[in-house]
Parts: structure tokens; sequence; C-alpha cells
């Protein structure tokens, strides 16, 4: 199936974060072996089963997925250009660190991208777009109360955000605001740790799309902004609690 072809529901997938923003961005939905493999190590990264700074062995996962090291390292330079892996010369790849300068950077970029979005949103409305709207608040208000599901939470707005990008009708806007995706989900899932923040978070997407149903541009715009701005600044607070390891060495 073609992305334009996807059914409004698509976020709730059960596909994992990295071969979802793969398969945005291609027409033919069947992923080579070196993608295959890059989704999972990346879904590890984003599900902090792999920590920032750690070493990544490649003989290690070629024995784990079966192949040569050839394909492992071209999965680690699709993941390095998604911005989860650093490639370090003579030293190998490591797992990219976080840090609160990236993400002030990250996160302005993402606010000016997305604020395009919205606006091409409202001018140029698709019929699918309120409907996956709706049912994407409805997912956020179910799982925004239940603690452990601060992933899931963060992932279904994740996939929200390119859902409304690809439905904006601006295709480089899509690829250079989905490009920007993995590399801010990391911090997305800090941002949105707590229930409290999910709730918040919640209510600005049910009155961004409120102000939508209205034709309200300019309160859409400030609510998006709003929310990206709140999820990065509780991401900062997060870094600052959260030892480097390098200062554990």
């Amino acid at each position: 199936m073609h992305p334009a072809d996807m059914p409004a529901d698509v976020f709730a997938s059960l596909e994992g974060a990295v071969a979802f923003r793969l398969f945005a961005d291609q027409k033919d939905p069947t992923l080579s072996v070196p993608e295959q493999i890059a989704g999972r190590i990346g879904d590890r990264i984003l599900d902090s089963e792999m920590a920032p700074g750690a070493r990544i062995g490649e003989q290690e996962l070629a024995d784990e997925f079966s192949v040569s090291r050839g394909p492992i390292r071209e999965a680690l330079r699709i993941l390095e250009r998604e911005g989860l892996v650093t490639i370090l010369p003579r030293r190998g790849a490591i797992v990219t660190e976080l840090s609160a300068a990236e993400l002030t950077e990250l996160m302005e970029i993402r606010a000016g991208l997305f604020e395009l979005v919205v606006r091409k949103l409202t001018q140029n409305r698709h019929p699918e777009l309120l409907p996956m709207l709706r049912a994407g608040n409805q997912r956020l208000q179910a799982l925004a109360p239940i603690p452990e599901m601060g992933d899931a939470y963060a992932e279904t707005t994740y996939r929200l955000l390119i859902l409304c990008a690809r439905l904006s009708g601006n295709q480089r806007l899509q690829r250079m605001l989905t490009g920007l995706s993995l590399q801010t989900l990391r911090y997305s899932k800090l941002g949105l740790r707590t229930p409290e923040r999910r709730l918040r978070s919640a209510r600005l997407w049910q009155e961004a799309t409120d102000a939508l149903e209205q034709g309200d541009t300019e309160r859409m715009v400030l609510l998006a902004r709003q929310r990206i701005e709140e999820s990065a600044e509780e991401a900062v607070r997060q870094l600052a609690n959260t030892p480097n390891p390098g200062d554990r060495a």
C-alpha cells in the first residue's frame, strides 16, 4: 500500500518506530535487509535498551542477525542518517548521546516546520485529516493517565506528526519534518515521561483539533508550538537530572 493510501489509524500500527519512518518515506513498502536490521536496532535505542553512548558491536549484531558485517554497517549508516547512531573514525559506532543543546536546536526547527504544516493543513484540508486527528486524540487520552504507557503515548504523537506532514500536500516539507522525527522522538519520550505531562499534552492536542474544526489557524499554530515547547522544557529538566555515562567512567 502506498503511504498516501494508508488508513487513518496507521499511527496505532504495531510496527516499530524506525520501520514506520522508513516505510513513510518509500513508495515500495518492502524493506531491504539492512533497513530491517536498522529498524530492529533503532527501536532498541528508542526503547532505551541501548543507552546513549553505548558501543555498538558489529560482529555481535552480525552473529545475532545471521548476516555478514556488510549489512550491519549499512544498517548503522541508516541509523547515523536518522541521528540515532554516531560513527566515530577508528572507534566504530555508538548510540548518539542526548544533549540539551541539541534538543533546543531540534525543537526550534521542529516547531517552525510544524507551523508550516499547520498552515498548509488549514488552507487545504485533506478529507482524512479530521478523522485521523479525532482517532489520534482518543488514543492519546486513553494512554495519557496510564503510568507505564509513556513510550506508547510518545510514539502515537510521533505518528500523528508524520501523518499530518504527509497530509499537508508539500512533499519537501514532509521530508524535512519526518527527517527530524527519530532524533526528536527520544527527547519526546523524556518530555512525556509522567502522566501529568501526557494529560497536559493530550489537552493541547484536543484543543488544536477543535481549533482546526473551527477554522482558527492562529490558535492551532499557537497550541502546536506551546505543546512542543512544553515537552522540550520537560525533556531539558529530565536531562539535567540524568547522569552523563562518561561521568561514571
